[in-house]
């Protein structure tokens, strides 16, 4: 009998067997990640207060304001879009269907962590909002694009972005990052040698 494996949203779109992408342009790292269970959460009208009580109490906790990510890196919550959030890590808690639309979510997004010092110079390549620490903090996040494509961006640390694309378009995220990773490193180097 065959066995079935799962594939990570590269691998699928590239046909490869390997694991998940990484890619390294000094001293820049983009890779793959598996985020644990995606779920939106739309609440229903007049039902936002309450499913923010619901998830405080099955997740530790609330509702994320516009623009914001709430939670741990073990479990969070995305701002992501007019009334709508997504759950990332565990698997929603029954409860919360009392309050919302409730959406596993987990095969339609690649998740890509984007870190090195500076990194917000790659991504003001590709990102037409201000992505810069002190404008753009930890735990900020936006439904934008990179490139072409529909995203989100949220900043996770100093210098790291969590990057959430569609599945099938993982392959053209990390080309366009590619080449906006050597187009910094490039002329970090020059601006040294002058």
């Amino acid at each position: 009998m065959a066995e079935l494996k799962a594939k990570t949203p590269y691998e699928t779109v590239t046909g490869g067997a390997s694991g998940p992408e990484r890619m390294e342009v000094t001293p820049f790292v983009a890779v793959e990640v598996d985020p644990g269970a995606l779920t939106s959460l739309a609440p229903y009208k007049g039902q936002a207060k309450a499913l923010s009580t619901a998830l405080e109490a099955a997740h530790g906790m609330g509702l994320p304001k516009p623009n914001r990510m709430t939670g741990k890196q073990s479990a969070q919550a995305l701002w992501f879009g007019r009334d709508m959030a997504l759950l990332i890590g565990p698997a929603p808690d029954a409860s919360l269907a009392a309050h919302a639309a409730v959406t596993d979510q987990s095969d339609a997004w690649s998740v890509v962590e984007l870190s090195g010092p500076g990194v917000d110079e790659v991504l003001a390549r590709l990102v037409p909002v201000d992505l810069r620490g002190h404008v753009f903090k930890r735990g900020h996040t936006a439904r934008t694009l990179v490139g072409h494509m529909s995203a989100s961006v949220t900043r996770t640390g100093a210098d790291s972005f969590r990057i959430m694309v569609f599945r099938s378009m993982v392959k053209t995220l990390f080309r366009e990052l590619h080449h906006a990773m050597i187009g910094v490193s490039a002329r970090r180097e020059a601006a040294g040698a002058g």
